[in-house]
């Protein structure tokens, strides 16, 4: 065979395998920030195009959207609030039964920021305050249970809807005396309008009383049912990118600015050093490795929504979860 139709040959195998690529559209639950690096490394290293899948990923506009986004098939998978697709579930029982694939956020990052400055340091200074939350703010959505866990007098705090741009600058000068918000972004975007980092106060749901997880991956089910094995594949290619991440934050911050040239990288680099450390690498993950849940932790969670947040059709953990799309625990783990 001369090289010319060796070169032939292999560019007609490369079109095939192309051609037989899975597509699949994967719905962030927010901006290109830090913690989108191990998607955005995976898909630019080609570790979803080695599994046979076409990936593309949009950003969003909170962790609700990408449930809606998913359940309407417009997307295959998507990232979400897993206590948001909880209460979906429960109200769209019978209609399109979406579930979590991949524990991503083993401890939530729902926290409550505020200023010690304008006297906020725990949950009972927020009575007689004013709590800037956006509507669709996935840490506002545990707000209720946020309040019954720490006995708060939910009528004397005034909820002002702003919207996720605002949310940071507002606090910052002082319109709001705290916000709702994921941890690492609001503690991080709060800094960087110059508000001290000893007047911030984080203060993190999950260390007041709330058995909740966080976000995970989430799939179509009758994309998951047509295609098991690439919803397989887009797993594994994505412990591959957290793996990566987690060893090599500096590295995977790179692919976030590539795809936000407005994002600074020390900024992005502290957000996604700060959401491995506090909502990868617990004690379970270390143990049991990435992806997979306690079955008695997610059944006291839904019980827990429960307190505040009345069930029409409440769902099982089975309703919610499943692990078969998951590799063996020794291909889920992850060290620090």
């Amino acid at each position: 065979m001369n090289k010319r139709t060796w070169l032939s040959g292999l560019a007609g195998l490369m079109a095939a395998a192309g051609a037989s690529a899975t597509d699949i559209d994967f719905a962030l639950d927010w901006k290109f920030e830090g913690p989108a690096a191990p998607y955005l490394m995976a898909m630019e290293r080609g570790y979803y195009e080695d599994e046979g899948l076409n990936v593309s990923i949009d950003s969003g506009s909170g962790s609700l959207e990408a449930i809606p986004r998913v359940a309407s098939g417009t997307y295959q998978l998507g990232f979400a609030d897993v206590n948001s697709l909880i209460k979906f579930r429960d109200q769209n029982s019978s209609d399109v039964p979406v579930k979590a694939i991949m524990m991503t956020y083993d401890a939530p990052p729902f926290a409550i920021v505020a200023r010690r400055s304008l006297g906020v340091e725990t949950p009972q200074d927020l009575e007689g305050k004013t709590l800037g939350a956006p509507a669709t703010d996935g840490a506002y959505a545990q707000w209720p249970i946020f309040v019954q866990a720490n006995d708060i007098d939910a009528d004397s705090v005034t909820i002002d809807n702003v919207g996720f741009p605002v949310r940071e600058p507002m606090l910052a000068q002082g319109d709001v005396d705290a916000i709702t918000g994921f941890s690492f972004s609001s503690y991080i975007n709060l800094k960087s309008k110059g508000t001290p980092e000893d007047d911030i106060v984080v203060m993190l749901m999950s260390d007041y009383g709330l058995d909740l997880y966080g976000n995970a991956i989430i799939v179509n089910p009758s994309f998951a049912e047509e295609n098991p094995e690439a919803v397989e594949a887009f797993i594994r290619a994505t412990l591959r990118g957290w793996r990566d991440t987690i060893a090599d934050p500096e590295a995977a911050v790179q692919y976030v600015l590539q795809h936000n040239t407005v994002a600074r990288e020390a900024v992005e680099l502290e957000r996604l050093q700060m959401t491995i450390a506090d909502n990868i690498l617990t004690d379970y993950v270390l143990e049991n490795g990435m992806g997979d849940i306690d079955e008695d932790r997610m059944a006291s969670a839904i019980d827990q929504i429960g307190l505040t947040y009345e069930y029409s059709n409440k769902p099982s953990v089975d309703d919610i979860f499943t692990d078969e799309f998951l590799p063996a625990m020794e291909e889920r783990m992850v060290a620090p």
